[in-house]
């Protein structure tokens, strides 16, 4: 299956209500191909310092008073969005596997998520409220939600569309205009979604999006003293940056910065439903996912024979371009797919075994950037391939005997976004979710379908803060208290 390029966004900013073209662009590169099939914007500082007061007008100022819309009016804006993205569903889905280079199976749930998202936000905006607290005779006292004000969003390149719901849906829906910063390396459904958002009526300057390098337009938003909120999605290294930026200004942030999930497999789980799950946590998105379960932990009596159905299972999977929609797509680009051969190298020269490895496809661009899914088994405690995210098809087993073991090996990481349990031992299930940690638990599946409703987010170095579901609106709004004395 083979899908046609789509009609390209605007090679522009979208600053106050208008596209607006800056003095030099950045190309954007097919990662299945290596082609050059378009370019977009890359602002500048000044673009950026527009593109806040833009949003400052439009929030409650020269521009407009987005944040005295109702919330009945908001969440019907939101539900009018999410109906125009299920129309556009097929552009935007092959924008997203043109330029991310993920099979277009995962580009269209993708689209159908970002719709959920609006579609969910829209519904749930007129649903958050504060509270009433008992108090002292005399006095009613109640808690307020209210909007922050300039919400700057950083998100990253592995689901645009995805993430763009999740954090442009939510600050939308509790009053919040948006500065929003995509990746440089795939920003194409981003682009569209926004034009679309302008087709929808959305005043000007509510959202604006500023396409550029995350040490050009990226800084400049971080640093910017005139926002009020920030959201960043991404690694580690650059959340840290990120946060310190804001700090500045005393900026909250939410930070989403990664994951080395471990998928752990007693021997009376349903051994299928576990397969399955533990393939599709490492292979989606080609394992260019933050909550990949990236570490399987099997229980010793069935380890051998787990493994094994791995082996062929691993040895049987298919890379291709995206419009292929083979089991994995190319990664993002040649930096990434130079890290990932690069570690797994190292790995092998540690005496770590390849237990299987996938196939590249015939009919494969050798310009595309291609790793194909990895087993890895023998691997010595506290090696690298355990502790760090290699964000590729990369699988790591490690084998435990008993569920003190399986806990500790658990917990044998910085990070802590997400678990999967697969056992029929109701106490032992409990026990394990209350002792990993993680920011999400999944007992007998891995993801819960998506998971528009439930909150996300990590500990540790998977970072701080929640999106998803009503926590994420609660993360766009500011408590504040009202003490009435009356007598």
């Amino acid at each position: 299956m083979r899908v046609e390029i789509p009609e390209m966004p605007p090679q522009a900013a979208l600053i106050g209500g208008d596209w607006l073209a800056t003095a030099t662009t950045l190309e954007m590169e097919a990662p299945s191909d290596g082609r050059v099939v378009t370019a977009i914007a890359r602002c500048q500082a000044e673009e950026v310092g527009a593109a806040v007061a833009a949003a400052r007008g439009a929030f409650a100022g020269t521009l407009g008073d987005w944040a005295q819309w109702s919330t009945r009016r908001r969440g019907e804006w939101l539900l009018t969005m999410a109906a125009a993205i299920d129309a556009d569903h097929q552009r935007l889905a092959a924008l997203e596997c043109l330029d991310t280079g993920k099979p277009m199976t995962q580009a269209r749930a993708d689209i159908t998520a970002c719709a959920r998202y609006f579609r969910f936000y829209g519904g749930a905006a007129d649903s958050l409220h504060g509270e009433t607290i008992p108090y002292e005779t005399g006095f009613t006292v109640m808690t307020l939600r209210e909007p922050f004000g300039v919400c700057a969003q950083i998100i990253p390149w592995n689901y645009p569309a995805q993430i763009f719901g999740r954090c442009v849906a939510a600050a939308l829906a509790t009053g919040n205009t948006v500065v929003l910063k995509p990746a440089e390396d795939a920003c194409l459904s981003v682009l569209r979604l926004a034009e679309l958002a302008m087709q929808c009526g959305l005043p000007a300057g509510v959202l604006n999006v500023v396409p550029g390098l995350g040490r050009e337009a990226g800084a400049a938003l971080a640093t910017h003293p005139d926002i009020d909120h920030l959201s960043f999605t991404g690694s580690p290294e650059t959340g840290t940056q990120v946060a310190q930026a804001a700090a500045q200004h005393h900026v909250p942030v939410t930070l989403e910065l990664g994951g080395k999930s471990p998928q752990i497999v007693f021997a009376d789980a349903d051994l299928d439903a576990a397969f399955d799950a533990v393939v599709r946590g490492i292979i989606q998105n080609a394992g260019q996912t933050c909550s990949a379960g990236s570490r399987l932990l099997v229980q010793r009596e069935i380890a051998e024979a787990f493994t094994g159905r791995l082996v062929e299972r691993f040895a049987a999977l298919r890379c291709n371009a995206g419009d292929a929609d083979a089991d994995c797509g190319p990664l993002i680009n040649a930096r990434q797919k130079s890290r990932l051969e690069a570690r797994l190298a190292a790995a092998e020269a540690d005496g770590i075994r390849i237990a299987a490895r996938g196939e590249l496809a015939e009919t494969a661009s050798p310009a595309g950037h291609f790793v194909v899914p990895h087993l890895l088994t023998e691997i010595p405690d506290g090696h690298a391939v355990l502790r760090e995210e290699l964000f590729g098809p990369v699988l790591a087993v490690q084998v435990f005997d008993n569920e003190a073991e399986a806990l500790q090996l658990a917990n044998a990481t910085d990070f802590g976004l997400c678990a999967g349990i697969w056992t029929r031992d109701g106490g032992r299930q409990l026990r394990l979710a209350r002792g990993i940690r993680s920011g999400q638990v999944f007992i007998n599946n891995y993801g819960a379908g998506g998971g528009i409703e439930l909150p996300f987010g990590g500990v540790g170095r998977s970072g701080h803060g929640r999106e998803k579901g009503f926590e994420g609106l609660r993360s766009y709004t500011r408590l504040k208290t009202v003490a009435i004395r009356h007598g």
